[in-house]
């Protein structure tokens, strides 16, 4: 029987991964070998993907993201000012990757870049609970088990992307899961900091105070928002939720300085370049 030369070898694999180093090399034998198992017929990853992580605070280790969740139109005044009905509609959610995360350490400014193909970007300041439990159909009254830790977060949007394809009936991910759309904070684990319930959460830009609410405002709890999502999907740790953004949002430009803050977190500054 005829060998194709071109099929990979272990040999070859082996020289492959030793070339992505240790770490990179051993998630993609482990890769390969699951998918041969699974697929005879499979390829080979030709490279491996780096994890998206954010550090968590009191120690060195770091929180891995597999799956960022967001919730829309979660405060009942900026329903209003989206053009939407706010009286207990049913939440929605959309997705951003992963890579969208940009990593805000505190007491730091970091640059933002202002992103491609919009004139109108949007500000939206956000609570960001982490989960490291998972499951399906959780009961409200067990949800919180599921939150690892909480974060400050924003929510970037091109909102003129955003509305064009609203307009259209089309999906709006354009406006919402491009480059550094999801800057965030570390990771404040419940275990040593707890639970935030209600809390001070606002946004200045250049100094001047745009949003300015309270956590207890949501119209979807953080339990809800989770007890909700398992409905749709199987949760995993890793998971981290976007839990909406009050009233005020608006449009930022290359130079403007945003600061974000909720009571107990450290304040998240990105500067627009």
């Amino acid at each position: 029987m005829k060998t194709n030369p071109l099929a990979p070898t272990r040999r070859s694999l082996l020289k492959t991964t030793a070339g992505l180093g240790a770490t990179a090399g051993a998630a993609l034998l482990g890769a390969s070998a699951s998918a041969q198992t699974t697929y005879s017929s499979a390829g080979v990853p030709i490279f491996g993907l780096p994890s998206i992580t954010v550090p968590i605070v009191g120690g060195t280790q770091s929180f891995p993201v597999r799956r960022i969740y967001c919730i829309g139109r979660n405060y009942r005044a900026h329903a209003i000012e989206m053009g939407s009905n706010p009286d207990r509609e049913p939440p929605f959610f959309f997705q951003k990757p992963t890579d969208a995360i940009q990593y805000v350490a505190p007491n730091t400014v970091a640059d933002h870049k202002y992103p491609t193909l919009t004139k109108n970007y949007h500000y939206e300041v956000e609570l960001v609970a982490a989960l490291n439990k998972g499951g399906r159909d959780i009961p409200i009254e067990k949800a919180l088990d599921l939150v690892y830790g909480y974060a400050l977060g924003l929510d970037m949007t091109r909102r003129d992307l955003q509305r064009a394809m609203g307009d259209e009936k089309k999906p709006w991910e354009i406006g919402k899961s491009f480059d550094q759309s999801a800057p965030i904070g570390p990771i404040h684990p419940v275990s040593s900091f707890g639970h935030i319930g209600k809390a001070a959460i606002w946004l200045k830009v250049n100094g001047t105070t745009k949003q300015n609410a309270d956590l207890g405002l949501m119209i979807w709890s953080v339990a809800e928002q989770i007890s909700k999502l398992s409905q749709a999907f199987e949760l995993f740790p890793g998971d981290i939720i976007y839990s909406g953004t009050p009233e005020n949002v608006g449009p930022v430009v290359r130079g403007d300085v945003i600061d974000c803050h909720i009571d107990s977190l450290p304040n998240l500054s990105v500067k627009i370049v």
